[in-house]
C-alpha cells in the first residue's frame, strides 16, 4: 500500500513539473528577438553599419506565399536565405524591395554573412 502511495506521489510530482514547464514555454522556441511569431508578407530590414533590424525574429510564411523584403541599407550588400534551394538577395545602398517565395516547408534562416548575423527566420508551413 505504501509503495502505491509513493508511486502516485511521484507521478503527481512529474505531472506538476511537466505542467509548469509547458506553462512557461512561449511556443516560439526559435524566436531570438523576444517577441511573438508574426505572419510575413512584408519584412522591413534596416542595415546600418554593423547593426541589423530585425535581429533573429521568426515569421510564419505559407508555402508559395510571396514575401517582400524591403531593405534599407547604408551600403550595398547581400543576404542569404538558407532555403532549399538557397536564395541570395543582392541589395544596393538606399531602399530596395526584393520578392521571394518558398515551395517547401521548413525553418529557413535569413542571414548576413558579412555581419555574421541572423536577420530573421522564416517558418514555412
Amino acid at each position: 500500500m505504501h509503495r502505491r502511495r509513493r508511486l502516485a506521489a511521484g507521478a503527481a510530482a512529474v505531472l506538476i513539473t511537466l505542467t509548469a514547464a509547458s506553462a512557461c514555454s512561449s511556443g516560439d522556441s526559435g524566436d531570438k528577438g523576444g517577441s511573438s511569431t508574426e505572419d510575413a508578407s512584408v519584412i522591413n530590414v534596416t542595415i546600418k553599419g554593423d547593426t541589423v533590424e530585425p535581429n533573429g525574429k521568426r515569421y510564419d510564411v505559407s508555402r508559395n506565399q510571396t514575401v517582400e523584403f524591403v531593405i534599407d541599407a547604408d551600403e550595398a550588400g547581400e543576404i542569404h536565405i538558407h532555403s532549399k534551394p538557397e536564395q541570395e538577395i543582392e541589395y544596393a545602398a538606399g531602399t530596395s524591395t526584393h520578392k521571394v517565395s518558398f515551395d517547401k516547408p521548413g525553418i529557413f534562416a535569413v542571414e548576413s554573412h558579412a555581419l555574421e548575423k541572423t536577420i530573421v527566420e522564416l517558418e514555412v508551413r
